[in-house]
């Protein structure tokens, strides 16, 4: 019986053995009249004597036996007295136990509920029980009445019992009139739910196409969208532009709300450039506070360091090195100004600068605090270092609040405690983590930023490291040498040469860089399976799921990521009577497959073999498949640092990462990369996407396709146009924050 198949159960819930309050996620046993079954799942506000009917499936749990996993769960409120008493008794309602229930039922009979709820003055007259008491239960009572309508009505429009119960959370009690009067509100808040869906119950409940609220609506979830693809703000005619044609209204229509919305502050207006830019409340605030917050590190920089001659001197006799001009200017601007930015491409010594920074420091009695924006890169940062590093988030220790947005503990009220903080791979960083590093950074603290500013911008909105290396207020020491030892890796060379836009050398075949001339996409994909496969574990024993890494510029094609982890899947995962396997979508997964999380969720629980446990699995984090249970439909991945358990709904943020895009490479290296080198869409195919994939690789690299596409690519040297106000807000005179 335990298969895929829905089955209804109907009966009495007898017993709440579990409930989680924040997500409604509850274990109860209920009769049907020959057995109790222990059933599990969403179903918030269930209590002891309610009449119920769940769609599901059949379970069998390894440690507690057969259960009932509920995908849809019907509440009938108890109307017999009996019922109504055993309900009040479960302690359904806080404040109300055995004795009180007992009273409740003999003085209003099955009338109790009702007049719990609606009347509170009546149970107020009965002695021992005040107003406010009996106001509480009827607050409790409504909000009970609440969620159950909510996820009814949400249901019909797909919109899962999960995110019902956080919608809940957020808009209280009146939530489904609030939903019916303003459908887009569920998706502007972080809700999940698409724009369309919103629009789609808009007009089940026959709103104007160019009312108010869709129209405020569509313009902010325009900017929202934006963000996403990396902007933290839009010239205020294209987004009337884009707003009238997605909502299909005049642009008058959208220009009238835009003022409306900028008067009001829903929207905020600013110039740049001569040109007049939107920005959402938040994200304008958000670059000029981290401008604020420059400026007054700037302002009051940390004392300097004395001696550094004589202590860069030191450095190099007790490392036997000898550094070049610019990383001692780079040492001497660290150690005497309170904030320096060191840029610089692969094999140019930015390790070795930072080396000193940190060793001079120390030796100074300086406190060094070391962070990266991912785990990877964080490790990456300890091993070179020989010091430890933390993630940005595990460095102003993370939590969530229950609308899963992330609440950092070191903030203006509780900073670092530290001398120095040194952050790598800046370019990866995005506006509002950096605006909360900014926050939890006290005065007279030194902020060294370190990354490659050639390589792809952050996933996330702004352009950081971009904006302050260029705005000329900051420090900046860009290393440019390449010295004698990585002289010898062609990765690293080539890599110069894309960047400076000469074409890299492809007819080697003893170095480290390979480059195999294929005509036509079919043979590009056949080999790209059979060097994954076959020939690089062979000649350098890489691990095919550990050490080699397929990157592409798009998603899409034949040679897009999609097909690529097709093949890739079917050539170094086949299917097995020994691999279990789950559907998700569109998608199946099998025990040992490579897998990727393609979107922040703050409530996957992870733990590690030290015990260390906590919550959160970020955008762009790879792991392997360790086990999949059926019965129980979750999902067990081995990440690089931790492991996690995937229920169903989370294992929809999953996606195969045999093959990965590009720009979610950044912030990893692998051992061996591969990449096709096809023509495809133009707008992925330029220069700095070919050289951040170029310099994922340590040790080994191989491009697959034909010449022509890597000379359009190094030709091709626009950049990812990213609007935002930063730099703009750290040239104005005036105090911003």
């Amino acid at each position: 019986m335990d298969n895929d198949k829905l089955f209804q159960l109907e009966g009495s819930v007898e017993n709440v053995v579990y409930r989680n309050e924040d997500n409604g996620y509850s274990v109860i046993e209920i009769s049907d009249d020959e057995d109790y079954i222990t059933a599990v799942g969403i179903m918030p506000q269930v209590g002891a004597g309610d009449m119920v009917k769940l769609t599901g499936t059949y379970t069998t749990h390894k440690t507690y036996g057969r259960q009932f996993s509920v995908q849809i769960c019907e509440i009938c409120r108890p109307t017999e007295s009996a019922d109504i008493l055993r309900y009040l008794s479960s302690g359904a309602i806080k404040g109300i136990g055995a004795q009180t229930a007992q009273r409740l039922v003999k003085e209003f009979g099955e009338a109790t509920l009702d007049v719990l709820e609606n009347q509170p003055e009546r149970v107020a007259l009965l002695k021992g029980i005040s107003e406010q008491k009996a106001k509480d239960f009827s607050i409790q009572l409504k909000s009970n009445t609440g969620v159950r309508t909510l996820m009814l009505y949400l249901g019909e429009y797909g919109i899962s019992n999960t995110s019902a119960v956080k919608i809940f959370n957020a808009l209280g009690a009146g939530c489904v009139e609030l939903i019916k009067a303003n459908p887009y509100i569920l998706c502007n808040s972080g809700f999940g739910v698409s724009f369309e869906n919103a629009d789609f119950i808009a007009k089940k409940e026959n709103l104007d196409n160019d009312s108010p609220v869709r129209l405020r609506s569509g313009i902010t979830y325009i900017l929202h969208h934006n963000e996403r693809n990396g902007h933290t703000c839009l010239p205020k005619d294209k987004l009337v532009k884009t707003a009238a044609d997605f909502l299909s209204v005049a642009a008058e229509s959208i220009e009238s709300c835009m003022e409306e919305m900028i008067f009001d502050r829903s929207l905020i207006e600013d110039t740049i450039d001569d040109c007049q830019f939107i920005f959402a409340p938040e994200v304008h605030l958000c670059e000029m506070y981290i401008a604020s917050r420059i400026k007054m590190l700037l302002k009051f920089p940390s004392e300097k360091i004395k001696d550094i001659d004589s202590e860069i001197k030191k450095c190099e006799k007790e490392d036997g090195i000898e550094y070049a001009d610019l990383q001692k200017e780079a040492i001497t601007q660290a150690l005497t100004e309170g904030m320096l930015i060191l840029t610089g491409g692969p094999g140019t010594g930015k390790t070795t600068t930072l080396n000193a920074i940190i060793k001079i420091m120390k030796r100074k009695g300086k406190t060094v605090l070391l962070s990266a924006p991912t785990g990877r890169a964080a490790q990456r940062m300890s091993d070179l270092t020989g010091d430890e590093a933390k993630t940005l988030h595990r460095l102003l220790e993370v939590s969530w609040d229950k609308q899963d947005n992330p609440i950092f503990n070191k903030n203006e009220r509780n900073q670092l405690k530290c001398d120095a903080l040194i952050i790598d791979e800046v370019s990866m960083v995005d506006t509002f983590i950096f605006e909360s590093v900014m926050r939890a950074l006290s005065t007279g603290c030194r902020l060294i930023l370190v990354g490659d500013s050639d390589q792809l911008p952050s996933v996330g909105p702004g352009n950081i490291l971009g904006d302050l290396s260029t705005s000329g207020i900051i420090p900046v020491v860009r290393l440019n040498e390449i010295f004698r030892q990585a002289q010898q890796s062609l990765i690293v060379t080539n890599a110069h040469k894309i960047v400076n836009g000469e074409l890299p050398v492809l007819n080697s075949t003893d170095k480290d860089f390979f480059f195999l001339k294929r005509n036509n996409k079919t043979d590009v994909s056949n080999v790209i399976t059979e060097l994954c496969s076959v020939r690089l574990p062979n000649a350098y024993g890489y691990s095919p799921l550990e050490s080699i890494q397929v990157l592409a510029p798009s998603k899409k094609g034949e040679l897009g990521t999609a097909e690529l982890n097709h093949r890739l899947q079917a050539s170094l995962n086949p299917k097995s009577p020994e691999k279990s396997e789950i559907t998700i979508g569109s998608k199946t997964f099998r025990v040992g497959d490579k897998v990727m999380q393609i979107k922040n969720n703050y409530d996957i629980h992870w733990f590690r073999s030290n015990g260390d446990t906590g919550e959160g699995i970020f955008n762009g984090e790879i792991g392997i498949i360790e086990k999949i249970d059926r019965k129980s439909k979750s999902i067990e991945i081995n990440f690089y640092d931790k492991s996690a358990r995937y229920t169903v709904d989370f294992a929809s943020d999953l996606d195969f990462a045999y093959a990965i895009t590009v720009h979610k490479s950044q912030g990893n290296e692998f051992d061996a990369v591969v990449i096709p080198m096809f023509p495809g869409p133009v707008q992925l195919y330029y220069r700095n996407l070919l050289y951040t994939a170029v310099t994922r690789a340590k040790k080994t690299l191989v491009l697959v396709g034909n010449p022509q596409t890597v000379e359009y690519m190094v030709n091709n040297n626009r950049r990812t146009k990213r609007y935002s106000g930063l730099k703009e807000f750290l040239l104005r005179d005036e105090t911003l924050y």
